[in-house]
């Protein structure tokens, strides 16, 4: 019941391509049919050459005639057989690659549509092996297997009818034998279902460990752990290796049996029925066809086999694939949105925000915090203070567990996630750089003319650094930007946030990678840009926050100070700690 519910999530993508697979059921009892007649054909030309009873239209011919029809029937049985599966296995594909490709789209929108909090716990590499390994082990059951079992069961069926319309004792010794085989192959497949979820389990693991290691080469490097990571991949790997051991085994298990009990069926058919031979009981073209059959009706239950192989990955498969849509979205868009033409001036006030990743562990408490349009106010506090947090969750990239975000007087949860994004502007510390040209980087989804992004990045100071790129803005990147400094890519991060003239601009350390220098002439130019905008500054530097409106000092995830830098200095309490500290040298804000 499981493994049924499991399929019926195919089924909307498989009413797009109805008329397609319509059709590829449809050829299945023809092709069931072409394939049992020609052992009929076989024997019938044994039984015409020995002159035993044969079909009363071949009698009535001369034995040359009837062999050239036999021996013509067959070529046209052969011929159809291979045109109509051509045919189907056509149809099949294209319906399995379709669906995989839409089913992996599905997957990837999912997966970028869930919240931080799902992507902290799971690894990379096992979203990756979902969204490969996983879908094409899908695409590969639909391909062959699906339709594959349903064309056996018409086939053992058709080829079932045939042997006992012909001699009916044999015909039920031989599906008498299909009985204890069955059995004996579902129980296998049960254990093979078993082993190969390990399989893709280590898979993903694999994958996992391999992209965080090519992802932290230069840290591998640095330390020289190449050795010892090696040692380390080499036991996961050895891992998957035994997981993939254990698939083989139950495979060949089934494969080995299925090829004995073939053989021992022939044997037996040649031994009773060669007693009705001489008995004359039945003729040899009886024989003869039986023996085909005999062949044919293990041929079914061998590819079911196989196929079962097949069905057991794509089942593990669509069961990995089903728990991550099945993940909810922690981040919701909501049933009614506030009407989007509301003032854009920049008020965001937090009412007794609480917020924890674990339930053990709150990093905000009953935070309060009105920020009035255009005032530009300052984040300092320790490490872990909750500074970060505070701006993940103005961006809805977390989902607080109480109290309220404003935006200009409106809840967030109430405005659609494209236009409260759209109203962000966010320059994180960590700048992120996709592959393709600058400008395609600076532009991302916003609509700007070539003009309005040359002037942008003239009154952002940008003019120099593009001048040293071999392209300028047609500069193609490399992956993360490799081809760029740590500077020049957070004065790309900025001048991107600036295109889209975000109502409240937010800097995370936006100028940590920067040299002095840089700054200076970044901080005149942000001036303009912070012009009649809220700003939420989190910086370490005190040149960067003294300049603020404002300074919220957080510690332990509370506002524990507020006020302007000189007030600030003046009570004594701990940012006066730090900024002296940071003044000699021995610590951050």
């Amino acid at each position: 019941m499981k493994d049924l519910r499991r399929l019926q999530r195919l089924l909307p993508y498989l009413a797009r391509d109805r008329r397609r697979l319509f059709l590829a059921i449809s050829l299945l009892l023809p092709v069931a049919a072409a394939s049992a007649v020609q052992p009929l054909l076989v024997g019938q030309a044994i039984s015409v050459l020995r002159g035993e009873q044969a079909w009363w239209w071949l009698q009535a011919m001369p034995m040359a005639s009837a062999l050239r029809w036999l021996i013509g029937l067959l070529l046209i049985a052969v011929l159809v057989r291979l045109a109509l599966q051509g045919s189907q296995s056509l149809l099949v594909q294209t319906i399995g690659q379709r669906l995989t490709s839409q089913l992996r789209v599905d997957l990837f929108s999912h997966t970028l549509n869930l919240s931080l909090r799902f992507h902290d716990r799971t690894p990379v590499g096992k979203l990756i092996t979902r969204l490969t390994n996983d879908v094409d082990a899908l695409a590969e059951v639909f391909g062959s297997g699906a339709i594959g079992v349903i064309a056996d069961v018409v086939t053992f069926v058709v080829i079932a009818s045939l042997m006992l319309s012909i001699n009916r004792p044999l015909g039920l010794m031989l599906l008498f034998l299909q009985i204890p085989i069955t059995w004996l192959v579902i129980s296998l497949q049960q254990r093979y279902r078993k082993a190969n979820y390990r399989v893709r389990e280590e898979l993903g693991q694999l994958n996992s460990d391999l992209q965080e290691n090519l992802q932290g080469l230069e840290v591998v490097q640095m330390f020289r752990r190449e050795t010892l990571n090696s040692e380390r991949f080499a036991i996961t790997n050895g891992k998957y290796r035994k997981a993939v051991d254990g698939t083989i085994f139950y495979d060949s298990a089934i494969s080995a049996l299925l090829e004995w009990i073939s053989l021992a069926a022939v044997a037996l058919v040649l031994a009773v029925g060669g007693h009705l031979v001489t008995s004359g009981s039945v003729g040899l073209g009886v024989l003869t066809t039986f023996i085909l059959f005999s062949q044919r009706l293990f041929d079914p239950l061998r590819q079911l086999a196989e196929r079962f192989t097949q069905i057991q990955a794509g089942l593990t498969a669509i069961e990995r694939i089903g728990e991550l849509l099945d993940t909810p979205l922690e981040i919701k868009e909501a049933k009614s949105f506030i009407s989007s033409d509301q003032p854009k001036s920049g008020e965001v006030i937090f009412e007794d925000v609480c917020f924890a990743y674990r339930d053990d562990e709150p990093i905000l408490e009953n935070i309060n915090i009105h920020i009035k349009p255009g005032e530009h106010i300052a984040l300092v506090g320790p490490t872990g203070s909750g500074k970060t947090t505070v701006i993940r969750l103005l961006c809805r990239l977390y989902e607080q567990q109480q109290g309220r975000i404003l935006l200009d007087g409106v809840d967030i949860r109430e405005l659609p996630i494209p236009d409260l994004r759209q109203r962000l502007g966010v320059v994180l510390q960590d700048t992120f750089l996709f592959s393709g040209s600058v400008a395609n980087n600076l532009t991302l989804n916003s609509e700007c003319s070539r003009h309005e992004l040359e002037q942008l990045c003239k009154d952002l100071g940008l003019a120099p650094m593009l001048e040293k790129l071999p392209n300028g803005l047609d500069t193609s990147l490399r992956e993360r930007g490799g081809n760029l400094s740590s500077g020049e890519r957070q004065l790309l991060a900025i001048a991107r946030v600036a295109l889209r003239n975000p109502s409240v601009l937010v800097m995370d350390e936006a100028t940590a990678f920067l040299d002095p220098s840089t700054e200076a002439t970044l901080q005149n130019d942000l001036s303009k840009l912070l012009t009649n905008r809220t700003a939420i500054v989190i910086a370490h530097r005190l040149a960067t926050v003294e300049a603020s409106d404002r300074i919220l000092v957080l510690k332990r995830g509370r506002v524990v100070e507020e006020g302007s830098h000189i007030d600030l200095r003046a009570q004594g309490g701990l940012y006066a700690q730090l900024a002296d500290l940071q003044e000699r040298g021995l610590a951050t804000l």
